[in-house]
């Protein structure tokens, strides 16, 4: 049987100078959500150019949120199966 899941990340960015900071959240299926951030800093010898601030700020934040994301499967994988497992780390 196939089940179709969705998930639904938001992110919103704020510019501040030379600093780019994202915040992302995550709402999983079953309602759980996990929230983390992520910031870029321009060096003052190059352009401005926003768009590449927030890719950079988001792409931290995400990796953040696969990070916990992560970390919540492997303590389910260890409470299923009531011993420790190899981490997980990609």
């Amino acid at each position: 049987m196939n089940t179709l899941v969705g998930w639904h990340v938001d992110m919103e960015f704020k510019e501040e100078g030379k600093q780019t900071r994202a915040a992302a959240m995550v709402r999983l299926s079953d309602g759980s959500e996990f929230r983390a951030h992520g910031r870029a800093q321009r060096n003052p010898a190059d352009s401005e150019q926003l768009r590449v601030g927030e890719e950079i700020a988001g792409a931290r934040a995400l990796m953040d949120l696969a990070s916990q994301l992560l970390q919540r499967a492997h303590a389910q994988i260890d409470e299923a199966s009531g011993r420790t497992s190899y981490p997980i780390n990609r």
